[in-house]
């Protein structure tokens, strides 16, 4: 191995937080891991790492080195990337997560249309709602819905995520018109559990009316789930009202089987992002993925047209 390998390996076992998590990232044996930093400590003549049992932390002189050989990790790979040429079809790993439902629902499409245009391309996915690190966990990539808060990342918004309070036609019929704020306050409610995700908090919601003042309204909620399409169903089968992305319910309103509510308020609406660490020079692979991702997208999705 040579020693921009060598640096890279440090790199990896800094971010991914440990020799032995490292080690998996690699599919390498955790001691070929260990014998090769100790050979480039021997080779330099000084302690990178100070390992306990527990944990691994920088020396002086390795936070020095890290520092410099990301950027020259990053320098390379950035003139790799601008050596080659535009139509020659992308190659290489690419570990990514992204959220379920609107992973299956509209990501599956178009990865496999991307994964058509690039068959030399190794696409590792994960669907998952909870929050990942993407360097401890080894992903170059996630797609998120969300606030976005963790300045250690950088994102491109890619599409809005905007929000209906709906419900089924015979909760609608049991309950009476929903028109103003105040007939919210006795309705039931069916709330996604990763509140991050659908602007409602703490069992809260706000809407904004016409003249820009804004109403918040405790949920009586009677069903939690972590999952917006089973919340649907729950909808659907008239449980109760439910604050939903349009991404998800879309076909059930263009179908009839779910109604908008509250149509002249403004409901809290997120963005969809591709994010990535900061630390890192984007690949051409990663970079191309995110631009063909916005492209299908754009600023006015198809499922927004019901």
């Amino acid at each position: 191995m040579g020693q921009l390998e060598d640096m890279a390996l440090l790199v990896r076992i800094v971010d991914a937080g440990g020799i032995g998590k490292a080690a998996d990232q690699l599919s390498m044996a955790k001691s070929a891991v260990s014998k090769r930093l100790k050979d480039l400590e021997t080779r330099l003549g000084t302690q990178l790492l100070s390992r306990t049992t527990r944990k691994s932390t920088l020396t002086e002189a390795g936070s020095l080195y890290y520092q410099r050989a990301m950027t020259i990790i990053d320098e390379v790979a950035e003139l790799n990337a601008q050596t080659q040429e535009v139509k020659t079809s992308l190659s290489g790993k690419l570990k990514i997560t992204m959220p379920l439902s609107f992973g299956l629902l509209h990501l599956a499409p178009v990865i496999d249309e991307f994964s058509k245009l690039h068959p030399k391309l190794n696409l590792q996915i994960d669907f998952v709602d909870r929050h990942i690190d993407l360097l401890a966990e080894g992903y170059e990539l996630a797609i998120r819905i969300a606030e976005l808060k963790d300045s250690s990342l950088k994102a491109r918004r890619l599409t809005p995520i905007h929000h209906v309070l709906c419900a089924s036609p015979d909760y609608v019929a049991k309950r009476g018109e929903i028109e103003t704020v105040e007939q919210l306050h006795n309705q039931d409610f069916l709330q996604y559990a990763n509140l991050g995700q659908t602007g409602t908090s703490q069992g809260k919601v706000s809407l904004t009316d016409k003249d820009g003042i804004i109403h918040t309204v405790q949920l009586n909620t009677v069903i939690t789930a972590n999952n917006g399409d089973f919340l649907k169903s729950m909808s659907i089968n008239g449980k109760g009202l439910c604050f939903l992305p349009t991404f998800i319910a879309y076909e059930a309103i263009q179908s009839g089987e779910l109604v908008t509510l509250m149509n002249d308020f403004q409901l809290p609406g997120l963005n969809a992002y591709a994010v990535y660490p900061q630390t890192r020079f984007l690949s051409e692979r990663c970079r191309a993925l995110i631009d063909f991702i916005a492209q299908r997208f754009g600023d006015k999705p198809y499922w927004d047209e019901y």
